[in-house]
Order: C-alpha cells, then structure tokens, then sequence
C-alpha cells in the first residue's frame, strides 16, 4: 500500500514549516508571487489570502475544518487563487492585511484571511472561520459562496469597494507624516507612566484582565521611567510583574541547566499568568532575558538573575541550530504521551497528579506538591473549555521557605527534594513526544537573541553567553548576509535563505551588535552596525516624513508603505532604530545618524502625543534623545585584571543613557574623538564624558563605582 499523500500542491517546493503543512491540502495553494497574480489576473479571479504561522493553534484548526475538507477546497479551487503566506517571514504583509482587517472589522489575529482583487487590493476579511455556519456566524463554505457570486453579479461594486478600501489605507501613511504643530517633551512620558498606572493590576502584576501578554516595551519604559524619575512604583510595576510571570505557569519550571526546558509561554489566558496558551517563541523569550538581567541590576534580587539563566538555558539547549542560529517557536499543541493520536493543548507540559506520584518518592512529592501546587484534581480553575480535567499546570505558589515550614524540614533539606523532583519529572517528559518546532532561522529575532547574550554575558560577567553571542552572529554573517551587496536575507531553513531582510531585520540585527560589541570591544560589530544602518536608511527611510517604511521601497509586489507603529509583543523596529541611530551617533560623532533618529521620533508625534502607551519604547527613544547621552571610553589593555574590574563595576549598573567605547586604533579611526585621548599604555583607564566632554580619567574601580552612583 503506497504511503503517497492523496493531494500535493505547489507549497511542498517550499522551505517554511507553516507552508509545508499545507502542501498536502486539496487546496490547489500558491506562494505569494508573480506566477499566483498572474493566474488571477489572467482568470479574472480573486485572491483569497491565508496568513498564519506554523505554531499556531487556530490556524492548524482552520486547515483541518477546511483546508483538508475536498467540497471547501474545491470552492477554492473553482472560484478563486489561493495563496499561504507565512507571517513570520513576510510581517511587511501581514502589517498591511492585517491593518485593513483591524479597521474593517473591529478585531485581528491569525489564521488571518482576506480577499483581494488580482492587483492585490483587499476587499473582505477576518480571522478564523468555522466550516459551516454555527451560532448564527457564517462558516466558510458560506462565505466563499456568497463572495464568488457577489464577484460576479456586482463585479464592478466589489472593485470600488476595494479601490476605495486602498485609498483609506493609505491615508494612515499619512498619520506618520509629523505635525508640525505638535510639539514633544518629556510630559509624553508622564502620560504614559499614568495611562500604565491606572491599567495595573495590583495583585497579579501585569496590565489589564485575561488574557495578559508579556508587552516587554512596557516593562522596559518602566525601567527608563524609574531611572529618569525615580518614582520607586514604577519600578515596583515592573518587578512585580516580572515576579509574578516568573511564578506563574506561563513559566515553564521543569528546566535543568545543561539539558534543557524551562523559558516562557506566549501569554496566559489568565489574569493571575497561571494558564497559558503554551507556545514557545523565541522573539518572547529574548526579550524576556534582557528584561530579567535589568531587573537585577535595577534590585540586586538573585531570582531575576536564576530567571534569566533559566530562559538562556532553554534556549541554548533546545532551541539552537549545531550552526548556531536560534529556531522560531515551539508549538502550543502537543501529546502528553506516544499512545495518543490527537494533539492537545499543553500536552507536553500538563500532568495528573498519580503521574507526579508515580515519579517520586513520598518525602518528594509532599514538598513538590506544595510548592507548585499539585493537586488530585487537577489545579486549572480557569478552564471555560474544560480541556485541563483532572491536570495540574504546575505554578510556584511558595517559596522554599514557606515549603520547608509546611513539611518541617530544613530550607536545605527541602531545596534538595525539589531539584530532585524537577530532575525526574524533566526525565520522564523526555519520553513524551516534543511539541512540533518551527526550525526557521529569522534574521531579526536572531538579533534579539544576540543582544540578550551580550548583556548576559556582561551583567551575569560569564564568557559563555559571550562566545554563544559571537557564534550566533557569525552564523547570520555566513548563511543571511551577501557581504558584496550589503543586504540581509530574513529566513534560512534547510540550508537556504531566502526572503529579502525587511527593516525589523536590520533594526533588531543592528541593535543586537552594538551590544556585541560593547560586550567583546571586537570594533568588527560596530563596522557592521555602521554599514548595515546606511544600507537600512537606502532601503527603509521615509526621507521626506521621516521613520522607516516596513517593507523596502523596491518591492513591486507591496500595495503600499506603511510604518511600524506599535510597540507590541516584537518592539516597532522604528523604535529600535531611533535608539540605534542615536547611540552611533553618539558612537561615531556622525551628525547624519543623530538627524535621521530625531527625524524618526518625531514623525510619530501623534501617536507619541495621543496614544503614547502604543509605543512605550519609542517613549525610551524621545527620552534618551532628551536628555544627555553618556559616553564611557576605556583605554588599556582588555586582559588587565585592572581592566576586568573596572567592567565589572559598570556592568553592575543599569545605565540606558550610555554607550561604551574602547579605545584602539580601529575604534579611532570610527570616533577620531577618541585619537585625541592621552595615551595610558597598558594601564586601564576609564573615562566619563558627557556629550564629548570628559572628567577626569580614573583608574580606581572604587572611584568608578562612587562616580556612577551618582
């Protein structure tokens, strides 16, 4: 009996995992290309678009109800051209499809699905549909059927619709157009810290009811907000947060350093950050490190230290390519054992209480069972669609001290038990089936990574995320680099790359080796930050308004330009970039960098004024642009111990206004501010300057360390 799937289509000739899952469909699916615009055009039939990823939950429900249904597929088949787009790899079309169903309907998310005009102009949309009407909400077969027949009836209405859609479209570019009239100060900011105040929960931490996602921007404008301000609640809001996330089960917390597991869920159904929907991304847990690392700097607290080497080691065990680029995501569906056929929410990660018993021993499971709440019945009271009957999705409810008190033993004693505990319940998971990974390489969520190993490396004063850091970046210079034309590709899979680099790409890469740089001082980094940013501005720049468009200005394929402007779960790369460009400013004295940041910020001045929480990070941007840029030039020898402890104290400090220079003959050549220092030799010099000014240079790390105190 032949294994042959009944149906391919063109998609299985592609590299992307989520598009890979649709090449057996019925579904006659095209890649976004010319070949699928040409088939519309000449057959006078619409487009239907489907966007989504690999790891999502609703699109693999979507594509079992009706992409593997044969009457839906051919509905499709008939009547339209119908193209899969990955998100993941084209987010300069899901930005613009995405924005024309948020204002058509209300509402987005993904599987996103939208029909368009074979020039590419949408016309109707929405998000998930069932196959057949339910509830009173037409089912999709309904829907293809009435749009079809409408397509041919009251052709002409549907191309004014959508002619007349394309042109308010495009009237949001003109939202980033600046308002000269609107002027920007540091009461921006203050807007926001109040708008996030009066949407805190004060009991679990957070922003908001159910669901709650980590807003990284958020928790880091808190920070810069606390260190510009010093209102102590703002940095409350954020470490409690950050605290309560860490306990919750949004925490995977069966995680062994060296082996594997642990990290952060997407978001939690939840308000107390207990249930989560379980899939892993790595653009999530990057951010999370960075965050973790400057809430220990910022508390000196050891947990947000432990946090952040928990996510680290998640990622560097189970989600890194022998090359040294970092996967995607790890999927929210999966089996809790090899006997099931059909996957489940969380299935990897939930367990049954007898389970639990089963793996340890009595003195062991009365402590786990405390600390993380196991219960005979299952501990899920936020369960709408009873999918967790009888499972425990483990949180930690109590410390070790409080465990210990509860089971009269030693805090010691008890914080054996435990580690034991976890060892054999990460053991026995090993025998359940992993969740599906999306093994994809993206260029920008890559460079999140690189900056999260940097600052772990620098804060946490350990050379291995250093070296990691080092190897990641050599892998995005080797397999999504052409180093002759200076242009990034986005993905690589299966030994190619492909997908032209959009702006998020070079934005988060540039961000990712100016932090690399600060941590090796290897001036190679900063060269490539250099160029990669005027290769950014050639592609990306508004140079009339101002910001960077999401997609390069030679795509012939992009219906229109449009501008990143939410600070959301990926930070709006025109908020990375306004921070970069004005960091190599203040790097390399180049007055052309300093011009495009400042143009950036202010060519969202109406967002900023109006809606600032939708770009906390941009917020950061303005501030830092604000107010005096520090710059922290050290001479001497990287190897002196001297040297070692003068790093030592600065990387103590959570400091956003600086930026950190070495000293040396190629840096001199970047910065020729840095040609007129004395020169010290090998002795190990700091100096602190302020807008090209300089203190007097010190060689004390005591004195350093009273000098940055201030």
């Amino acid at each position: 009996m032949s294994d042959a799937p009944k149906f391919s289509n063109r998609l299985q000739f592609e590299k992307s995992p989520y598009l890979l899952q649709h090449a057996h469909n019925p579904v006659d699916w095209f890649p976004w290309g010319q070949d699928a615009f040409q088939k519309a055009r000449s057959e006078q039939k619409p487009i239907f678009l489907s966007i989504g990823y690999s790891t999502c939950h609703w699109c693999h429900v979507m594509e079992q109800e009706s992409f593997e249904n044969e009457s839906i597929a051919e509905l499709l088949n008939q009547h339209y051209v119908s193209i899969k787009v990955d998100r993941e790899e084209r987010p300069d079309l899901d930005k613009i499809y995405m924005t024309f169903v948020q204002a058509s309907t209300g509402g987005g998310g993904w599987p996103m699905s939208v029909w368009l005009t074979p020039d590419l102009k949408p016309f109707y949309g929405g998000t998930y549909f069932p196959p057949a009407d339910r509830y009173g909400i037409p089912g999709f077969a309904s829907i293809l059927t009435k749009i079809s027949s409408t397509w041919k009836n009251d052709h002409q209405k549907v191309l004014d619709a959508a002619e007349d859609t394309a042109k308010q479209l495009k009237s949001l570019t003109e939202f980033h157009a600046g308002d000269q009239e609107i002027e920007l100060d540091i009461s921006a900011l203050e807007r926001c810290y109040q708008e996030l105040t009066a949407n805190y929960d004060h009991q679990f931490g957070g922003f908001g009811e159910a669901p709650k996602f980590p807003r990284p921007s958020q928790l880091e404008f808190l920070f810069y907000y606390y260190h510009l301000m010093k209102k102590p609640e703002a940095l409350n809001m954020a470490l409690e947060t950050l605290r309560k996330m860490a306990e919750g089960g949004i925490h995977d917390l069966i995680g062994i350093e060296g082996k594997g597991g642990g990290g952060f869920s997407r978001y939690a159904t939840d308000r107390a950050w207990h249930v989560p929907h379980f899939e892993k991304m790595l653009y999530d847990n990057a951010q999370l490190i960075t965050l973790y690392l400057e809430a220990y700097q910022l508390s000196r607290d050891n947990d947000f230290a432990e946090t952040a080497c928990d996510i680290l080691n998640y990622l560097c065990c189970d989600m890194q390519s022998p090359e040294g680029g970092f996967y995607s995501a790890e999927d929210a569906d999966s089996l809790t054992d090899a006997s099931q056929s059909v996957k489940k929410e969380g299935g990897f990660y939930i367990w049954k209480a007898e389970e639990i018993k089963s793996l340890l021993t009595e003195e062991e499971y009365r402590a786990f069972s405390i600390k993380y709440d196991v219960r005979e019945n299952g501990n899920v009271a936020a369960d709408p669609h009873k999918e967790f009957l009888d499972y425990n999705i483990l949180h930690r409810i109590h410390t070790i001290q409080e465990t210990a008190v509860s089971i009269n033993l030693s805090p010691d004693k008890t914080k054996v038990l435990i580690s034991s505990s976890v060892e054999k319940l990460y053991n026995a998971r090993l025998s359940r089936p992993r969740p599906h990974l999306d093994d994809k390489i993206i260029t920008s969520w890559n460079g999140l990574m690189i900056s999260a190993l940097s600052k772990a490396a620098m804060v946490l004063s350990d050379k291995r995320f250093l070296d990691i850091a080092t190897k990641t970046a050599n892998f995005i210079f080797t397999h999504l680099y052409d180093e002759k034309q200076n242009l990034l590709y986005r993905r690589y899979r299966d030994g190619e790359r492909a997908v032209d680099g959009k702006v998020d790409d070079y934005a988060f890469l540039i961000q990712g080796l100016i932090d690399l740089y600060e941590a090796s001082f290897n001036s190679d980094y900063l060269l490539k930050a250099i160029r990669l940013s005027e290769k950014q501005v050639e592609l990306f720049y508004d140079t009339e308004y101002g910001g960077f468009f999401s997609a390069s200005k030679n795509d012939p394929s992009i219906l229109m330009q449009l501008k990143e402007d939410h600070d959301g779960a990926e930070p709006s790369p025109n908020s990375v970039s306004a921070i970069n460009f004005l960091k190599l400013s203040q790097m390399t004295g180049r007055e052309d960098f300093y011009d495009i940041s400042k143009k950036t910020i202010f060519s969202f001045n109406k967002v900023l004024a109006k809606f600032g929480s939708h770009m906390p990070l941009m917020l950061v941007a303005l501030g830092l642009f604000s107010g005096k840029m520090s710059q922290i030039i050290l001479s001497g020898s990287l190897n002196h111990q001297r040297m070692q402890d003068l790093l030592s104290v600065l990387y103590e400090y959570y400091k956003p206004g600086k930026i950190v220079l070495h000293a040396s003959k190629e840096t001199g050549a970047i910065m020729p501010f840095i040609q007129q220092l004395p020169d010290q030799g090998i002795e190990p010099t700091v100096y602190m300057c302020v807008n090209y000014s300089c203190q007097l240079p010190l060689q004390d790390p005591k004195e350093f360390k009273a000098l940055l105190d201030v």
